[in-house]
């Protein structure tokens, strides 16, 4: 058991870095702190719908893995015979 509660706490600080990369990726919708820190420079470079798209998509599967993650460990924890 200790060998996959080790593997869910690797998956889970991967996941929570590359989440946290991810969502500074995503492209500011405008008016918050995107543009305070020069969104309107960035804003040329997520033009793409299709790339746009599939940043959305990595993103939302990272934070199943990751919502899945913290799950699974909370389950382990519980149940842990010690």
């Amino acid at each position: 058991m200790d060998i996959l509660q080790v593997a869910l706490q690797v998956v889970l600080g991967l996941t929570s870095l590359l989440l946290t990369l991810l969502i500074l990726l995503h492209r500011g919708r405008g008016g918050g702190l995107s543009d305070m820190f020069g969104g309107g420079v960035t804003s040329n470079l997520g033009a793409s719908g299709v790339a746009e798209r599939n940043l959305n998509r990595i993103t939302v599967i990272l934070g199943v893995i990751w919502i899945s993650s913290i799950v699974f460990l909370g389950l382990i924890t519980k149940f842990d015979g010690s």
